[in-house]
């Protein structure tokens, strides 16, 4: 009996692509169950594409200013996403919000992280929004996208303590190793295990 072929993964990036390298990482192993088939970004010149084209990973970019409207756009990467049937979608520093059409198509495996414990401090600044409320646990949270803000049905979260001395830059590095393998590993947990949404709640058979 051959093992299932992995599960085909199209990620998402802005930026650095340090989520989309632990990915990569992952994949390497036959056993984790996933491949990254694709990555796309919706800038040039990022150092998320130059990690891609080192792993002899696929690229495609889609500017939001390269279509008339935001409409037009957001049509256009879920055709190009389409194209690599991927199984799943992961915002990996994607700092676009995706539309209606996209949704439609992937709503359901498009997946996110974000560096604050949901529903507290969403947005951009969750970090420093949980620093200046002077909360004692802050953390990352992985979820679903839907139509909102950081709104999705929650995958999973991991803590973080907040220290005494805590600075914005010290917070946000601290998260961000622990929501990198918060990704890492409950990806892995989707691919291989499955996974069944209801009532805003994700469960991992």
């Amino acid at each position: 009996m051959t093992d299932p072929a992995p599960a085909r993964l199209v990620v998402l990036v802005s930026g650095s692509g340090s989520n989309l390298q632990a990915l990569l990482d992952a994949s390497a192993d036959p056993a984790y169950g996933a491949q990254v088939v694709a990555v796309g970004a919706d800038r040039d010149g990022i150092a998320g594409l130059d990690r891609a084209a080192a792993a002899g990973v696929p690229t495609f970019v889609d500017s939001v200013k390269a279509y008339e409207t935001r409409d037009d756009w957001d049509a256009a990467l879920a055709a190009h996403v389409a194209e690599f049937k991927p199984d799943l979608v992961i915002s990996a520093g994607f700092l676009k919000l995706v539309g209606a059409e996209f949704l439609a198509a992937f709503g359901d495996r498009y997946i996110n992280t974000h560096n604050a414990l949901l529903p507290a401090f969403p947005g951009i600044h969750g970090p420093r929004d949980a620093l200046a409320y002077g909360v004692k646990i802050a953390g990352a949270t992985l979820f679903f996208v839907d139509a909102g803000v950081d709104t999705g049905p929650i995958i999973a979260q991991v803590a973080v303590p907040v220290l005494d001395d805590d600075t914005e830059d010290a917070l946000t590095e601290r998260i961000k190793v622990a929501e990198r393998a918060q990704l890492v590993d409950f990806v892995g947990r989707l691919v291989r295990e499955g996974w069944t949404i209801q009532n805003r709640k994700v469960r991992i058979p």
